[in-house]
């Protein structure tokens, strides 16, 4: 079989630089690297965010590879670099068609690099050469040089179907021993991605249950006495209980906009804090610049201002919260009063903020950690918050696949969709829980737009 030579984008390496050596199966493929994309990873080896982590690793790749030779043809220079694992060709063309314009500066990029993909078509006569990029008009460019193109994650199969919440029908007389029961010997097709049951019998009644240690705990009507905001619908009880019962250490929730998660979040966290189980609350929310320049992470002086627009949610969450706590003869519309409820909660709680940059070395205890969009981080940034937890901690990490603002990240590859592949695994180091709760809650226009532009359009 031939060897194939994989043309590699910038936002192959930006993605996880791990990519670079599933797609060499151990040095079988070429992977070839145009001079363009070195200078956008030197761009971007300053930054202290993910996409900088990324280019300042792969530039310690290329420092430890080994120069095999470096091959003069006429336009163009290949500087063949290798090691156990890769095998690594960087080309540069003495002229390019593309002139860089300022303006247009991704486009041109885009375009040299498609230079050096017609290039390799060339020099590597004989063998299979493919463009890859996560970038649809870049595969576009490629396409009309008659250049075969690849992406990463294209197999949907590989996000399975979860049945998170399973109909069960049970004969009515049986709904009152189901308390602390063993799932097992209820369902004998019980499966670990089964975290909670809706039991049903011919006669109309029902009840609901979590699942865990493989025991059933019902859903009951005192189940939430004690919160300032209650949940209001099935899916955000059940999410809840399983906060409020302290038997996970990993909660995963793909969650519509709207939904409550994160403030059902905070409402029981606080519970738990209230009844001694953890000393503070931590939320994180990874910095994502999906907004227009001049207004985006890179331009906005110093960290409290640079990072309050991504925790917009939790002070949403917060002011909502406060004002549930502040009594009837206060002012709930008092700014105020608002505020001064919102310091105090912060303080009572111990509620902080933290970018995954800041996660670096620290080690998180006695914490509820509440890891938000979830989808707009990768599996490295996972990695990096998740194993800063000791084994005091809860981690509960929210997000939507319907809501993915990072251009590196698709729904097929995201921290989000890696956990919840996890769930239909057995973990021996820790418990999880999982749910979708697809219901908004915000009220006539969350409804008006879940209709109007995705049901109607289904």
């Amino acid at each position: 079989m031939k060897e194939k030579i994989y043309v590699i984008d910038t936002n192959i390496i930006l993605q996880n630089i791990q990519n670079l050596y599933r797609i060499s199966d151990n040095g079988t493929n070429i992977l070839v690297v145009p001079e363009t994309v070195l200078f956008e990873l030197e761009d971007k080896k300053k930054l202290s965010n993910e996409l900088g982590y990324y280019s300042r690793a792969f530039a310690r790749l290329l420092a430890k590879m080994k120069t095999k030779e470096i091959d003069h043809k006429k336009g163009f220079k290949v500087v063949k670099y290798f090691n156990d694992e890769l095998v690594l060709h960087v080309i540069a063309k003495d002229e390019y068609e593309e002139n860089i314009e300022q303006v247009h500066l991704s486009e041109c990029n885009d375009k040299r690099i498609i230079e050096v993909a017609v290039i390799a078509q060339e020099y590597y006569k004989g063998s299979q050469v493919i463009f890859l990029s996560l970038d649809v008009y870049a595969r576009t460019f490629a396409q009309f040089k008659a250049i075969k193109t690849e992406t990463l994650h294209d197999d949907k199969s590989t996000v399975p179907r979860f049945e998170f919440i399973k109909n069960f029908n049970l004969d009515s007389s049986m709904f009152n021993t189901l308390e602390g029961k063993r799932i097992n010997d209820i369902d004998k097709d019980y499966s670990l991605q089964n975290f909670s049951y809706s039991f049903n019998s011919e006669d109309g009644n029902k009840t609901y249950a979590l699942v865990h240690n493989e025991k059933l705990d019902l859903l009951k009507e005192n189940d939430f006495k004690s919160l300032s905001v209650k949940p209001v619908n099935l899916k955000q009880k059940l999410f809840t209980k399983a906060i409020l019962s302290n038997a996970f250490d990993l909660l995963v929730i793909d969650a519509k906009a709207g939904s409550g998660k994160t403030l059902m979040s905070v409402v029981s966290a606080i519970r738990l804090i209230d009844l001694g189980m953890y000393d503070k609350i931590i939320y994180v929310r990874n910095s994502i610049e999906s907004l227009d320049k001049g207004a985006d992470i890179g331009y906005l002086s110093g960290n409290d201002e640079k990072f309050r627009i991504y925790n917009m949610a939790l002070n949403d969450t917060l002011e909502f919260i406060s004002k549930k706590h502040l009594k009837k003869s206060e002012n709930r519309e008092n700014k105020e009063s608002i505020d001064s409820k919102i310091n105090e909660l912060t303080s009572k709680y111990c509620i902080e903020t933290l970018w995954p940059g800041e996660a670096r070395g620290r080690t998180l205890g006695n914490a509820i950690v509440i890891m938000d969009e979830w989808q707009n981080s990768s599996e490295k940034t996972t990695q990096l918050i998740l194993s800063r937890l000791d084994e005091t901690c809860m981690a509960i990490v929210i997000g939507s696949n319907r809501q993915i603002d990072n251009m590196y990240l698709n729904k097929y590859n995201n921290g989000l969709t890696s956990l919840l592949k996890q769930t239909n695994n057995a973990h021996e180091e820790l418990k999880m829980f999982a749910i979708e709760l697809e219901k908004a809650v915000r009220g006539k226009f969350a409804e008006f737009t879940e209709r109007i532009f995705e049901n109607d359009h289904k």
